[in-house]
């Protein structure tokens, strides 16, 4: 049995996971944990999400043999070793829905698409540019601007009943896009869904890009707004009828980065074992 932790150190949350994978491939999770970042030093939560994974799995460092890191998190002074993020949100896609094909990470600064086989390995990807208005940071901006929590904008959109799309050049353009529909009374969840609507199609787009077919995971810290899954199901049969794909998130959708962190970290350890047993 291999004990493995993955840390996915993101620009709005770092999150940790702990796996225990044996020799018959079986997979047991031990922790979870997500910690926003803020306006705190990542450093400082990076340390404080480990030692709180560390508590619920029951664990003390030395229990576990290796600790892989993806994102942002080349740097964590304890690792062993890193993996670029692609790699680990498609392991943990996979990981979360066995049938995904396609992966949709929509983080904190940046939305990507990758197309991958049935062994999560990477066939095509493509992300948005950096002043996209498609980011997780910018719909909690608007959502702060509107006074709406974070947690209660999916839901909110699922509720509009005459949407306006914004801006999907730049994040500046669909700022001021909304403080318009502010000024002229336009309801809030019309707003938010046509924040939904905009981010849709850029991402309807990338999807399109990579040639995803089959099931399509959303994953990064948008994964759980239903309203956005909703616009993006909407999307897709409007403007991408050629697709043949399933648009769907996981509860866990979050974690996917440090989940495929983990199992990689595993497999890695497991190799180098094997290759100096030899």
């Amino acid at each position: 049995m291999t004990i493995a932790a993955g840390i996915d150190v993101g620009s709005g949350a770092i999150k940790v996971s702990i796996y225990e994978t044996g020799p018959d491939g079986a997979e047991t999770r031990h922790a979870l944990v997500a910690e926003r970042i803020r306006r705190r030093d990542p450093t400082v939560v990076t340390r404080e999400s480990w030692e709180l994974a560390l508590k619920h799995a029951g664990m003390v460092a030395g229990d576990v043999a290796y600790v892989a890191t993806t994102g942002d998190g080349e740097n964590v002074p304890w690792a062993t070793g890193h993996f670029y993020g692609m790699t680990t949100h498609a392991r943990g896609a996979l990981h979360l829905d066995p049938t995904a094909r396609a992966v949709l990470d929509v983080g904190s600064l940046h939305a990507r698409a990758m197309k991958m086989d049935p062994r999560s390995k990477v066939l095509k990807y493509r992300m948005t540019s950096q002043c996209a208005s498609g980011t997780g940071q910018f719909v909690e901006n608007i959502a702060r601007y509107l006074g709406v929590p974070a947690e209660d904008v999916g839901a909110r959109s699922l509720q509009a009943t005459e949407p306006e799309m914004v801006s999907s050049i730049c994040a500046v353009l669909a700022e001021t896009d909304v403080i318009n529909m502010v000024s002229r009374g336009i309801d809030t969840n019309d707003i938010l869904k046509g924040i939904h609507m905009s981010m849709s199609l850029r991402f309807a787009k990338l999807l399109r890009s990579v040639g995803a077919d089959g099931v399509v995971l959303i994953t990064g810290g948008q994964s759980r707004d239903v309203g956005l899954l909703a616009t993006l199901r909407e999307a897709l049969a409007k403007k991408a009828k050629n697709l043949q794909v399933e648009v769907r998130n996981h509860e866990q959708g979050i974690y996917a980065g440090a989940i495929g962190a983990a199992l990689w970290g595993a497999w890695r350890h497991d190799y180098l074992a094997r290759k100096e047993a030899s």
